[in-house]
């Protein structure tokens, strides 16, 4: 099994990919850079968009997973409804299963999240509703790690030291709900 990761620190951090590589026993590669947007992987314009729309021409996966920047669904929601639409279409073509992993709300009581002014609430509940809405919308399998991290941040360290990256263990969620969601869809095509 293959699996391609396009998505940014949050998902590289801790390397979450090799996490994931471990628990589903697939070849994971990612295209991945601080920052990054999933606008920029389908920028022909750009080096990343450029490699990530020549291996979906080109190779063979079986999971396509997208990550959007941590709040690019609340601030810049046209770019990522479309993102995930044209992704999900070049997926598709691949012959691949499109996976939105949806992200989480920063930290509560975190400089970042009191710096865009929102509450921790609202944003975990903004995020939500947008990765979900674009699941539907596209017709895409949702690793919901949002929702994890916002039932176990009372109780586990999830947070690496700035309140928006993930620790250690935030990484091993996220790997963990990605894993689940790409075996139970596998068990159900048999």
């Amino acid at each position: 099994m293959r699996i391609l990761i396009l998505g940014n620190s949050f998902t590289f951090t801790n390397n979450m990919p090799q996490m994931l590589a471990e628990l589903t026993e697939a070849e994971v590669i990612h295209h991945t850079r601080g920052g990054a947007r999933l606008s920029e992987q389908l920028n022909p314009r750009t080096k990343m968009g450029t490699k990530t729309l020549e291996v979906l021409a080109n190779e063979r996966w079986d999971y396509v997973v997208l990550q959007e920047m941590s709040h690019g669904p609340i601030t810049a929601p046209k770019s990522f409804f479309f993102s995930v639409e044209r992704l999900c279409v070049e997926i598709r073509k691949n012959g691949a299963v499109p996976v939105l992993y949806a992200t989480w709300a920063y930290q509560k009581g975190s400089a970042e999240l009191a710096a865009k002014g929102w509450d921790y609430n609202e944003m975990a509940d903004k995020l939500s509703k947008a990765y979900h809405q674009a699941a539907r919308e596209n017709k895409a399998l949702i690793a919901d790690v949002g929702q994890r991290f916002y039932e176990l941040a009372e109780t586990w360290e999830l947070y690496a030291g700035d309140g928006t990256h993930p620790s250690e263990i935030g990484s091993r969620i996220a790997a963990e709900t990605i894993a689940t969601v790409i075996q139970q869809h596998k068990e159900n095509l048999l």
